[in-house]
């Protein structure tokens, strides 16, 4: 039976990138983008769809990038769509990738955006196949608070506000279950709207936690079109934040951001800032 290993982290391998050229010029791009999502999506679950012109020299017209997350489902995609005339128009050229690029390259164990990981996971198990829950939300002492506030020009003051969280997913018809923490700080003048900014961060530490708790997660995709979880034995789920100005902590005590000590594990957690 073919099986097939899905991560929810970006996918960069050749075997899941597909080109597509001599796409004519008869239809608009934004035309052009529906019907190919509409065509390869059919395979299964899209990270990237990209839609350009030719380039100047080349014949009017245009070409696209197809990365899937899954290497068996693009090899599929390829051998179904090669020849055929999908815009209506004269036959596509459907490849695989042959080589890497610089883009390729790039951070290739980075995770998948939040959006991107319920996109997946919706797709591979359904709206019901899985839940997140909140173990704990808090807003945690930061450094500021035990120093004077600095003043700025014009005698604005700036304040932090740093919040944790820990969460658990879990997919009931599996019996798997993955926790995950998140620390994210954010600092701010006095003069902006607390409420706007406590809500923000709250939202930001909530999705990144269940981005980490998705990192230790394997979709097996079966041949009969099953689709089974496993987890990933991995002692460190947080990875360095991208978003500039957010202080993240790579690894969280327990004790600083679960309710009790009940709840917390008895594995220590050493605290480091980036």
């Amino acid at each position: 039976m073919e099986v097939d290993v899905l991560e929810f982290k970006v996918p960069v391998e050749n075997n899941k990138t597909l080109f597509v050229w001599n796409i004519q010029p008869s239809h608009t791009e934004a035309q052009i983008y529906a019907e190919l999502y509409a065509v390869f999506s059919s395979f299964g679950p899209l990270y990237l769809l990209k839609v350009c012109p030719n380039a100047p020299l080349n014949p009017p017209g245009f070409y696209a990038l197809v990365k899937f997350y899954s290497a068996a489902q693009a090899a599929q995609a390829q051998r179904q769509t090669d020849g055929r005339p999908l815009l209506h128009s004269a036959p596509l050229k459907v490849r695989l990738s042959s080589k890497n690029t610089p883009h390729f390259l790039v951070d290739r164990s980075r995770p998948l955006s939040h959006a991107c990981c319920l996109e997946l996971a919706n797709h591979c198990l359904g709206f019901n196949g899985w839940t997140s829950d909140i173990i704990t939300l808090k807003e945690l002492p930061t450094e500021e608070e035990e120093e004077e506030e600095e003043e700025e020009e014009g005698g604005g003051r700036r304040r932090s506000l740093r919040f944790g969280c820990l969460l658990q997913l879990s997919f009931p018809h599996h019996g798997q279950t993955s926790r995950a923490a998140a620390v994210l700080e954010d600092s701010f003048t006095c003069t902006d709207v607390l409420l706007q900014k406590r809500c923000r961060l709250q939202r930001m530490v909530r999705e990144k936690a269940l981005v980490q708790a998705f990192t230790a997660v394997l979709l097996i995709l079966l041949g009969n079109g099953k689709v089974m979880v496993e987890l990933k034995q991995t002692s460190d789920q947080f990875l360095p934040e991208e978003t500039e100005g957010v202080l993240q902590v790579n690894e969280v005590s327990w004790s600083e951001i679960a309710p009790d000590e009940d709840e917390a594990d008895d594995e220590e957690w050493e605290l480091t800032v980036s």
